[in-house]
């Protein structure tokens, strides 16, 4: 049960998150984003088990970004008449504005929102198989990006390698900002080269096996669209359709 979530089938999952933002796009109410992120909310917490503290952590730079578009919204937005609720200066908070504000940054909270449960749910290996064999996907491209996905952790630890050697040869750190920056280029020019021979490599392996990128016909995972799938994109949309509802009803 806790798991559904994390089983569902990639490509319909993400189906359903894109559906879901292109529609909450179109209610400008703050109603309608603040149900659905609370429902989704309560979705991760009933069929999921993500790190809340990670999520909270992941979290943390739109919730800065949503309270910069309603402070924005409130201080510099078009003026759009209706009753004054507040004014300091030059500046004066109408309806208008406070309804807009609130639905701008509910907005960005809905979407963020939506975004880590697909990322916190779905494993990008199985994402890339459910796109070949779901969706079609032309293998050539589909195993690009994985073969580039796996390559990010083995660029992290070259960088720290070379950081490590230039510190151990007495390479001095520069307390400017703009020297360290244009220090870089000691760090990423041997990343790139190291990038582009493990690129070939990778490239001539795939052929020594007999990739050719033609569509396969077999998978050494094979992944279905089953009932529970269902289920869960059916309660999603009903709750995008209750939340839509509800939200233009209450405004």
């Amino acid at each position: 049960m806790r798991q559904l979530l994390h089983n569902m089938n990639p490509s319909l999952k993400f189906l359903a998150v894109t559906v879901s933002m292109i529609v909450l796009a179109f209610f400008f109410n703050p109603w309608t984003p603040l149900l659905f992120l609370l429902s989704v909310i309560v979705l991760q917490l009933l069929f999921s088990r993500i790190n809340w503290k990670l999520w909270t952590l992941f979290m943390l730079p739109f919730f800065f970004g949503a309270f910069g578009y309603f402070w924005t919204t409130l201080a510099f937005g078009a003026d759009t008449g209706g009753p004054v609720l507040w004014s300091y200066g030059f500046i004066e908070i109408t309806e208008q504005n406070w309804v807009h504000a609130w639905s701008l940054s509910l907005r960005v909270l809905a979407f963020s929102s939506l975004s880590l449960l697909f990322a916190l749910t779905t494993d990008p290996v199985r994402f890339i198989q459910s796109l070949m064999q779901q969706c079609k996907l032309s293998p050539k491209l589909a195993y690009s990006i994985m073969v580039s996905y796996q390559f990010l952790p083995v660029l992290k630890t070259e960088l720290e390698q070379i950081q490590q050697a230039h510190r151990l040869r007495g390479a001095e750190i520069d307390k400017h900002w703009w020297n360290r920056l244009a220090a870089l280029r000691r760090l990423f020019i041997p990343i790139l080269a190291g990038a582009v021979r493990k690129a070939e490599r990778a490239a001539f392996a795939m052929e020594a096996r007999g990739f050719t990128g033609e569509p396969r016909s077999s998978f050494y995972e094979e992944l279905s669209i089953t009932r529970s799938d269902y289920v869960m994109t059916g309660s999603i949309a009903v709750i995008l359709a209750l939340c839509c509802s509800i939200g233009v009803l209450v405004f």
